[in-house]
């Protein structure tokens, strides 16, 4: 079984599902652009309604003008967010609005589907979250984001996993910010430099706006303590560079992905939003892949 009880799953489809936003940074804007294009062009059901729509967005101050789609307010406080009755919340704010939000939107009968899944690092949270989903019925879900092969782990899984290596590469600017720089001066980098062994659950903590994916892995797998990571500044590396080795009853799996970054923040990878998107959909479509 999985190493968290908080795991992705289909829900019963709607005529229209309705979807909220917490932040509107690079992903949140992909996001709401992607979501509002969906409901405005995608075939509808036979009563009228669009497959999904776009709620409201919760921010921290007003966005400028043209950041969010016609018709689509933002809020400055989660009771207003929730007030619009959506059937799904997206984080896409950072760990902070994990612990902030999370569990009162389960509780206002809300899935809530993340992007900062590193702020599970925090076993606390991590309980609280599970508990509330439970409580009320509602389910977190830990999207793929830029890992390639999640499915394949997760069967793996079932059938007796042994061994799971993350490896994380990126320029050194992306590194820029963290605490990469308290190990490397990153502006000499001319090399591959790797500065960080450790744990999946130190890493998510360590690196909590670049090592999202190494949570995932981990809670999809064997657990935050037993899959091992590496972050590595690598001046040639085209993107940012995830490598994965796992082994176990069913097999073995060596993969790498080389992710194109996103532009407006280069420590994600443009494919995160659209990794969201698909977790969106499949919750309102009638065959998922």
């Amino acid at each position: 079984m999985m190493a968290s009880p908080i795991t992705a799953a289909s829900t019963t489809p709607l005529a229209t599902l309705r979807v909220a936003l917490i932040g509107l940074g690079a992903i949140g804007r992909v996001l709401a652009s992607e979501l509002h294009a969906i409901g405005e062009t995608a075939p509808r059901s036979p009563g009228g309604a669009p497959p999904v729509a776009l709620v409201g967005v919760l921010v921290r101050s007003p966005p400028p003008p043209g950041a969010l789609p016609p018709g689509v307010p933002a809020v400055s406080c989660l009771a207003d967010l929730l007030a619009l009755r959506p059937h799904v919340v997206v984080e896409a704010a950072g760990h902070a609005a994990v612990a902030a939000h999370g569990a009162a939107c389960l509780a206002a009968g809300c899935d809530l589907l993340l992007a900062s899944v590193g702020a599970l690092a925090d076993a606390a949270l991590l309980q609280s979250l599970d508990d509330a989903a439970r409580t009320h019925g509602r389910q977190v879900l830990l999207p793929a984001g830029a890992l390639a092969g999640l499915d394949w782990l997760v069967a793996a899984q079932a059938a007796g996993l042994q061994r799971v290596a993350y490896r994380g590469r990126k320029p050194p600017a992306a590194w820029a910010g963290t605490a990469a720089e308290a190990v490397l001066s990153l502006d000499a980098v001319h090399t591959p430099q790797t500065f960080f062994r450790g744990t999946a659950r130190e890493a998510a903590r360590l690196y909590p706006k670049n090592a999202n994916v190494a949570a995932t892995l981990a809670l999809a797998t064997l657990g935050l303590d037993a899959v091992t990571v590496e972050l590595i500044a690598d001046p040639q590396a085209g993107g940012n560079v995830h490598e994965l080795e796992a082994e176990g009853v069913a097999g073995r799996l060596s993969l790498q992905v080389a992710n194109a970054a996103m532009p407006a923040n280069p420590r994600s990878s443009l494919i995160t939003p659209f990794s969201l998107l698909r977790s969106i959909m499949a919750r309102c479509a009638g065959v998922v892949a």
